[in-house]
């Protein structure tokens, strides 16, 4: 099956007591059972909800996974991962990643005794400088949030292979259209459902997919412990922005290269982060672990003014200022005052993350607007 025919069918079948050919929103908090135990396979909605169901089986279905999982949010999939760990266990993750990760890595789990590296992996040798008998996770991003920096999934994972290591990697900035990372080695692939997935800037959700059964079962252990579940509602809703997942990501990749060529020309643009770039580092990696390079680009001003990016951030029309990506609108952003302030003003500066530096997410409208509007806001 491809790609486009398992986003519309994947995980879901037309209701079998009405025919609905669309799963419907089952929003119940629990469910009558014949006698003590005895169930249709359904008790209680944190547990197990039909609607949530189907959009697992989905999700495992786009990443060529096995067994799926969501949540609340991104965060809590991620904590999800982390509670995975025991006091005295270290990560190894990149330097450049989500600051609502390194926020939760940092401030929540350090202090219950899991250290955490940062390192740079661009180059993964890198990594095992870091393994000790202690490591247990490899987590990483890629493309990375902001700086759009490319890791070798296949590469990481021989690593983690060879040192009986977990390896995470967060999906969102790519999509399971534009990335598989399970098809690469990944032991457990994570997305904020809210970006692309959902689509439509309309839910808050995450997701892991996972192919180990055991490992699907301690992670469903801890999602029905802990509770942070997403009501139905959402999961038909996401459901939903699945089926036109690749056709949204062609024009998402189809405007962010035109938007990318016509940042690297423009006189008060500095630097430009797209890995589409064939001078991006790890490009090559880029062209052979993804279908094509998304629209997640970012890029400083000469002389890097804060004051000279908060006037442009001010000045769109079509780009609206505002946390998140992924939706079909298009959207600017501060990293170092927005979806970065939790991470400290020397480690941002240590990865190039720069007080001018903006990050777009390129949505599908009509990319001439977009240029026109990307060419006032400079101008």
């Amino acid at each position: 099956m491809k790609f486009g025919t398992k986003a519309i069918h994947a995980g879901v079948e037309p209701d079998p007591s009405t025919g609905a050919i669309m799963t419907p929103i089952f929003q119940t908090s629990t469910y009558v059972q014949a006698s003590p135990g005895k169930h249709k396979g359904y008790e209680y909605s944190r547990t197990h909800n039909p609607t949530r169901d189907a959009l697992q089986k989905s999700l495992a279905a786009l990443e060529n996974g096995k067994h799926g999982l969501c949540f609340s949010s991104g965060l809590a999939a991620i904590d999800a991962v982390v509670k995975l760990l025991n006091p005295g266990d270290e990560v190894i993750a990149t330097n450049d990643l989500y600051g609502g990760s390194y926020r939760l890595f940092t401030k929540v789990y350090a202090k219950f005794g899991i250290k955490f590296h940062f390192i740079d992996m661009e180059n993964i040798t890198n990594i095992e400088k870091y393994i000790t008998d202690s490591t247990k996770l490899i987590w990483l991003e890629t493309p990375t949030n902001p700086m759009m920096k490319i890791i070798d999934i296949k590469g990481a994972s021989k690593i983690a292979k060879k040192h009986n290591l977990l390896l995470t990697v967060d999906n969102t900035f790519a999509s399971p259209y534009l990335q598989q990372p399970m098809d690469l080695g990944a032991d457990i692939v994570m997305h904020s459902v809210t970006k692309y997935l959902g689509g439509h800037s309309d839910v808050v959700m995450g997701a892991l997919i996972v192919n180990d059964a055991k490992l699907a079962e301690d992670l469903a252990f801890i999602q029905n412990s802990t509770g942070a579940i997403p009501g139905p509602q959402d999961c038909f809703l996401v459901l939903r922005g699945i089926k036109t997942l690749h056709l949204r990501m062609d024009r998402h990749c189809e405007n962010g290269k035109a938007i990318a060529e016509y940042l690297i020309t423009h006189p008060r643009v500095d630097k430009v982060y797209w890995p589409g770039f064939t001078d991006h580092p790890n490009h090559n990696i880029a062209k052979e672990q993804m279908r094509n390079f998304g629209g997640m680009i970012s890029f400083t001003l000469k002389g890097n003014s804060k004051e000279e990016a908060f006037k442009i951030l001010e000045s769109f029309k079509y780009f609206s200022l505002a946390e998140s990506l992924g939706g079909v609108e298009s959207m600017v952003n501060h990293p170092a005052t927005m979806t970065h302030a939790s991470i400290p003003f020397e480690d941002r500066q240590k990865i190039g993350l720069l007080d001018s530096l903006i990050r777009l997410s390129v949505g599908i409208e009509d990319v001439e607007d977009l240029l026109a509007d990307l060419k006032s806001a400079l101008g």
